[in-house]
């Protein structure tokens, strides 16, 4: 492994929120999660810790304990996570829960029905009011691109997010058979390219659903590399929601060595 395999790599490692939004998530099993997000190769204390660990907002408190100063951020997924099919007030609500039980970090799940029905005006409301329910804490809204389906549907609903001052947008949720594309992903950083160049705002991208191997996170880093720059390249601006594939990025660290 060169150098700069191992940079991407570590890269890589940096930029995870590592995942685990199970109905049958325990909190042994977050306390877990999370020791791993922390060392992710206890043989290797140089491989770095992930950004963040997601939770749904029951488990943060176990979250927020285990990874008390280390750096590495409790986020957690609001907005009737995976369906998105939830009304204002109660979008609202789950967010101020899972602030006062200490997320860092919001993923709030937009409503791809209201998109596709042309609702628009409903999202924007919907989204709005999460951005004030959020405050300064970061605010990540899924676009769940694979429902979407069309690019044009797929880029309403991106501007919908930016306008409304999402930190991040997000691919999927996971949670459905098509998760992150690469074509997706192309019309996401199309999208947030626009609006750095029109008013000089930076908004972050994630992509998450069915990145499994490094070789497939390294195509994420391409796209986002290539389009928007270097200086996207990092934890606050690029995630990648993962799960296996912190695996199989610690088992090529460690074959490099």
């Amino acid at each position: 492994m060169t150098p700069t395999d191992r940079t991407l790599f570590e890269l890589v490692v940096r930029c995870m929120d590592l995942t685990s939004l199970e109905e049958t998530d325990t909190e042994e099993k977050i306390a877990a999660l999370c020791e791993w997000a922390v060392r992710p190769d206890p043989s290797d204390p140089t491989v770095p810790g992930v950004a963040a660990v997601c939770v749904y907002p029951r488990l943060v408190p176990t979250a927020r304990r285990k990874l008390e100063g280390t750096g590495i951020a409790v986020a957690c997924a609001t907005g009737a996570f995976p369906s998105g099919l939830a009304s204002t007030e109660e979008r609202v609500a789950e967010i101020h829960e899972a602030l006062a039980l200490g997320a860092d970090e919001i993923d709030t799940v937009l409503d791809h029905e209201a998109v596709l029905g042309g609702r628009d005006d409903e999202v924007r409301e919907q989204l709005a009011a999460s951005r004030e329910a959020c405050g300064d804490t970061p605010m990540k809204v899924i676009l769940e691109t694979g429902a979407l389906g069309s690019a044009e549907a797929i880029a309403r609903a991106a501007r919908l997010a930016i306008d409304a001052e999402a930190n991040f947008i997000k691919s999927s949720t996971g949670k459905i058979a098509v998760g992150a594309t690469l074509e997706a992903a192309a019309v996401m950083v199309e999208s947030v390219r626009a609006r750095e160049a029109t008013t000089g705002r930076r908004v972050g991208v994630k992509f998450a659903g069915g990145i499994r191997t490094a070789e497939a996170a390294l195509e994420y880093v391409g796209i986002v590399g290539g389009v928007l720059g270097m200086g996207w390249l990092s934890p606050r601006l690029f995630r990648l929601g993962a799960s296996s594939l912190l695996d199989d990025v610690v088992g090529r660290l460690r074959a490099g060595d």
